[in-house]
């Protein structure tokens, strides 16, 4: 009796323990399979945001090559022209208007006046080449005019200063040569030897233009500031005409 009771203890010993051994490994099963489902839901998580990430680097992506080519939504942009511009679309059927802040373009206004012709620039000729001369186109500029003659020795000296800063100041301060007392002939050969055939020079074999500006002999220098007054009537040396001539074109 105490034999059968024992193997009774014993077997329920054994059907406790082997109990308890399922339960553990039921609860081992079920932890594992938590974790393994916590896994699989973080990993379905982190899989999400990597490709939420991909697709945010995607847009940003293909907004870099939309900025870079320049192209606008409608059509690509005309080569070297203004992007287009994203306000409401303008219902102008006219020209277009010129951007906000660009400077605008002057219409121009009335030409300006000529300048007053001076009485001392109120007369005509004919140059040694037979062209029409008329002063009165210099108005508004110093003008220098070189009464000389043809067998004039001193007016020899002065031409080699004249021949060389005549085209220097040519557009600033003019200078005019008026030959006379002479005859043509001779007075083209003096132009000729001396490298004169660029400078302006007047023919007045009758003397009509010494006589209007009062010359008595030769050589004599005559010379007119921009508002028609004598600054200079007479001799002057090549070192003189010259200091005058640069101080009247920077006047």
């Amino acid at each position: 009796m105490r034999i059968s009771m024992a193997w009774t203890g014993a077997g329920r010993l054994r059907r406790g323990t082997a109990a308890g051994q399922v339960r553990r490994g039921t609860a081992a099963g079920q932890s594992r399979r938590g974790t393994a489902a916590g896994q699989s839901r973080r990993g379905t998580a982190a899989g999400q945001v990597r490709r939420a990430a991909a697709a945010g680097a995607l847009v940003v992506a293909l907004s870099g090559v939309a900025a870079c080519t320049g192209t606008a939504p409608g059509g690509p942009a005309a080569a070297g022209s203004a992007p287009a511009s994203t306000d409401a679309p303008s219902t102008t059927t006219g020209a277009p208007s010129a951007p906000t802040g660009a400077a605008s373009t002057p219409t121009g206004g009335p030409p300006a006046a000529p300048a007053q012709v001076p009485d001392v620039l109120r007369f005509t000729g004919t140059t040694l080449g037979g062209a029409a001369f008329d002063a009165a186109r210099l108005a508004g500029k110093p003008v220098v005019l070189w009464f000389w003659a043809p067998w004039c020795a001193t007016c020899a000296s002065q031409a080699w200063t004249v021949a060389e800063i005549e085209p220097r100041y040519r557009d600033t301060v003019p200078i005019v040569g008026v030959a006379g007392l002479g005859e043509r002939k001779a007075m083209k050969e003096f132009v000729t030897e001396f490298d004169l055939g660029a400078t302006t020079q007047i023919e007045d074999t009758k003397g009509v233009l010494w006589k209007r500006f009062k010359v008595t002999e030769q050589s004599i220098f005559v010379i007119i500031d921009r508002n028609g007054a004598v600054v200079h009537h007479g001799f002057l040396d090549g070192e003189a005409l010259t200091a005058k001539v640069a101080a009247l074109a920077g006047a």
